[in-house]
């Protein structure tokens, strides 16, 4: 799998580099600031790409801009955005299209390799990787709204867990219920948005998400 990366510190990206080569990633480039990275998702096409929000030269949000501006170029284009802090603007942006291959990190997650990679491979397969503390923040936003502040306690736990990208096994081991009654849950949360059911675990998470991004 071809990835281009951007992080404009050395160390970082250097330590990125060695960790996705590591786990058989192809790095096609590894940049340093926004035209740098333009360019080489531009030329180069990568299978995903990994970006530092903030690059030079602006070291506002050059990062996130570029990869918006490839995806424009390239509909689909996964992208997954890292963050030193949680940016309610930012994650936003990048779900602002509503199409998959997204993922929003806090740099904090990519010391754990597991939790990295696995964001990396989620996004790249067209899926979603929104940090946690990125869904809380959305939902807390959102909280007293309606529908949204129609759903139980236990339906929030499980919209999280969907926001982040879970599969139904995956929610049902974390909140030690059965698979059933996830999806029991899933079909309420559905229900309770005016959301049409899906099987398709991806378009289900960006449903919710752009649902929680609007207004």
């Amino acid at each position: 799998m071809r990835v281009v990366l951007a992080e404009d510190l050395f160390l970082l990206r250097d330590g990125l580099v060695r960790m996705l080569e590591a786990y058989d990633f192809e790095v096609v480039a590894a940049v340093e600031s926004g035209p740098e990275l333009s360019k080489a998702l531009a030329e180069l096409e990568p299978d995903v790409a990994v970006v530092d929000v903030r690059l030079p030269p602006s070291f506002s949000d050059e990062g996130l801009q570029c990869a918006l501006q490839a995806r424009r170029a390239r509909p689909g284009l996964p992208v997954l955005v890292l963050s030193q802090h949680v940016e309610q603007l930012y994650a936003r942006e990048l779900l602002a299209d509503g199409s998959g291959g997204i993922g929003y990190l806090l740099k904090d997650r990519v010391f754990d390799a597991d939790q990295f990679i696995d964001a990396v491979r989620r996004v790249a397969a067209g899926g979603t990787a929104m940090d946690p503390q990125v869904i809380s923040q959305l939902l807390d936003r959102r909280a007293q709204d309606k529908p949204l502040g129609r759903l139980t306690p236990r339906e929030l736990e499980v919209m999280e867990l969907m926001a982040e990208g879970r599969s139904n096994t995956a929610i049902a081991a974390r909140l030690f219920v059965t698979e059933r009654a996830v999806a029991k849950h899933t079909s309420n949360i559905f229900g309770k948005l005016g959301l049409p059911p899906s099987d398709d675990n991806n378009r289900r998470v960006l449903a919710v998400l752009a649902y929680l991004d609007r207004g």
